[in-house]
C-alpha cells in the first residue's frame, strides 16, 4: 500500500474530504455518516463514539437509502443544535 492523504474541512453536520482522488462529501454526526468518496462511491458508516469501532458499506443498495434518509433526519437535529450552540456563545 502506497501513501495516503486526507484533509477534512468541517462546517457543521457536513464534512468535505480532499485527498489524492479529489473532492468527497458526507453528512452526519457522531455515530452515523453517509456520503460520496472521491471516487464517486456512496458510502455509510455506523461507529461507537469513543470506541474507534465502526463498520463501513460502499455502493448502492436499499440500506444505503435508509441509512441516507436516517441521516438526514440526524442532520436535520443536529444542525440545529450546532446553530443554536453557535449562536449562543456568540
Amino acid at each position: 500500500m502506497g501513501w495516503l492523504y486526507r484533509k477534512s474541512i468541517n462546517l457543521g453536520p457536513l464534512r468535505i474530504n480532499l485527498s489524492k482522488s479529489g473532492i468527497g462529501y458526507s453528512l452526519g454526526g457522531k455515530g452515523v455518516r453517509t456520503g460520496v468518496s472521491a471516487k464517486g462511491r456512496p458510502y455509510k458508516t455506523i461507529s461507537i463514539p469513543g470506541t474507534g469501532l465502526r463498520y463501513t458499506s460502499t455502493g448502492k443498495g436499499t440500506g444505503c437509502l435508509a441509512v441516507f434518509l436516517l441521516t438526514g433526519a440526524l442532520l436535520a437535529t443536529s444542525s440545529l443544535f450546532w446553530f443554536a450552540r453557535h449562536l449562543h456563545a456568540q
